[in-house]
């Protein structure tokens, strides 16, 4: 799915209106509509600082906005293909239909999938189970991996709380 496309659909997700998301992000209310409209049919692609800041208006993280291009089954299949030989990802009928998973003995990059994998799948049993809400589900899904516990991710801390710690160790070091 195209970055315009992905944008669309978290707008519409949020209820808002391309004029509403342009004013929001800076553009001029006349034209923001239509600077929208653009950015969403793909005859515009937004720079990384506007897909910062439409991300954060739209409350995801910048990584949902940019996936992969998968417009078309062709290119959904070799997507899959790629991932297959990336990342160990494998295919199989079942009785219960089609599977697929990530065998974890691939390599690195296959482990790190599985365990990605892994972890999404957790949240959607908590989710199936009602232990968590569809908000709270998509929260972890668009802002991902910022609320996955599970994740080898480091969390940066913002940079006051990084000064902050800084100052204190430099202090520290003085007496």
């Amino acid at each position: 799915m195209a970055i315009g496309e992905r944008i669309r659909f978290f707008r519409n997700l949020r209820g808002m209106t391309q004029k509403y998301l342009g004013t929001v992000v800076g553009f001029p209310e006349k034209t923001a509509d239509i600077r929208m409209a653009q950015y969403e049919s793909g005859s515009r692609t937004p720079k990384a600082d506007l897909t910062e800041n439409l991300a954060g208006v739209l409350g995801v993280s910048p990584l949902a906005l940019s996936v992969p291009d998968i417009d078309s089954y062709l290119g959904l299949m070799h997507t899959l293909f790629t991932l297959e030989d990336r990342y160990g990802l494998t295919v199989e009928k079942t009785e219960n239909g089609i599977s697929m998973r990530v065998d974890s003995r691939k390599g690195t990059d296959a482990a790190e999938l599985s365990e990605m994998i892994n972890a999404w799948a957790e949240q959607a049993k908590k989710y199936h189970k009602g232990d968590i809400s569809r908000e709270d589900y998509d929260k972890w899904r668009y802002y991902y991996p910022k609320y996955d516990e599970t994740s080898g991710y480091v969390r940066v801390p913002s940079q006051g709380i990084s000064d902050m710690l800084i100052n204190a160790l430099k202090k520290e070091q003085e007496e």
